[in-house]
């Protein structure tokens, strides 16, 4: 199955869906407190991995996250980035605009942003852990892109994919991920179903039953 119609499927489902999914399968991928940072759309697309770090030194320095920016040429990036600083901002509105341009599709960062009324100016969605004014500059640098890097306890690899909504942000192994979509359009069809059978007037103690859910596996 083509990248492209994987992104289209996973586009359909929600990171509640996913993270079920990934709930029976017994893996990984669900992260708590990365949110969007204004009430931006939903992003779906591949992680392009970047690891942060505190600067150590005065020497001058490309500024972090630039170079992996300047390098993207594909449509279905989403920059996934580690590291941040408590109190300090790791993302800001040119950095925004910069990933506007390479229809970059958004931003996790497992840190905080500021200029946050920038990124949503240009409608740029960014999700993480906070906001702040701090600049990055001389407190913060980039350590390394394309490598393996922790977001909220999760372990997210170069070319994963990549859900995050209004409830959070998932992540999914590229090697599971047509597991995990096949599983989520079963889940989120029985709970369609679930949904219509309480509206109609059925008991919600007997739609909701664990039996119910179990019975996604057989479906």
């Amino acid at each position: 199955m083509t990248q492209s119609s994987l992104l289209e499927r996973l586009v359909s489902l929600d990171t509640n869906t996913v993270s079920d999914a990934l709930d029976f399968l017994g893996l990984p991928g669900a992260t708590y407190g990365l949110r969007p940072l204004w009430k931006c759309p939903k992003i779906v697309g591949r992680a392009s991995t970047i690891q942060l770090g505190p600067k150590t030194d005065a020497k001058p320095t490309v500024h972090l996250i630039s170079p992996v920016i300047d390098a993207v040429a594909t449509d279905d990036r989403v920059l996934v980035i580690a590291g941040g600083v408590d109190g300090i901002s790791c993302w800001g509105d040119i950095l925004a605009n910069a990933a506007r341009a390479r229809n970059i599709r958004g931003s996790v960062i497992d840190g905080l942003s500021r200029d946050i009324e920038g990124s949503e100016s240009v409608g740029y969605p960014v999700y993480g852990r906070g906001v702040t004014m701090i600049s990055a500059r001389n407190r913060v640098i980039q350590v390394d892109s394309g490598k393996p890097v922790q977001m909220a306890g999760v372990t997210v690899h170069q070319d994963d994919y990549v859900i995050a909504d209004r409830c959070g942000t998932v992540f999914v192994a590229a090697a599971s991920i047509e597991e995990v979509i096949d599983l989520g359009e079963r889940i989120a069809s029985r709970q369609d179903g679930m949904v219509a059978a309480v509206r109609s007037g059925r008991s919600v103690a007997d739609v909701m039953h664990d039996k119910e859910f179990e019975a996604i596996h057989r479906t």
